[in-house]
């Protein structure tokens, strides 16, 4: 578990900042564009991996419903803004429509949107 939370945080948190934060790494604007345009081949390198590796399902570790799983929702949602395209990634998928099925989840989400 802390190796799939780290492997969010450190890898895949940092590929969807280099969306936005580029003036992390670089200073050229140019730079901000190249790191941009990334952005939807490296997040989706990412998430294929936790498809084809990680993800045991229907949780995280397999079973059981941990952080992890908090986790890796949470960043799901960054998904369609980043052009990866959910679909193609159906445990992924599964796992983000478990997640929204979850009375604590769906009580966030309606006063998100209130």
């Amino acid at each position: 578990l802390q190796s799939f939370n780290s492997y969010l945080c450190s890898t895949v948190h940092v590929c969807h900042a280099h969306k936005m934060r580029g003036a992390r790494w670089a200073t050229q604007e140019s730079s901000f564009a190249d790191m941009k345009s990334m952005v939807p081949k490296t997040m989706g390198a990412c998430f294929n991996l936790i498809e084809r590796d990680m993800l045991k399902g229907p949780w995280v570790m397999g079973e059981g419903y941990t952080v992890g799983d908090a986790y890796l929702y949470a960043l799901t949602l960054w998904l369609d803004g980043d052009g990866v395209d959910i679909a193609t990634l159906p445990k992924v998928k599964a796992h983000r429509a478990a997640m929204e099925g979850r009375p604590a989840v769906q009580k966030v989400l309606a006063e998100q949107r209130a």
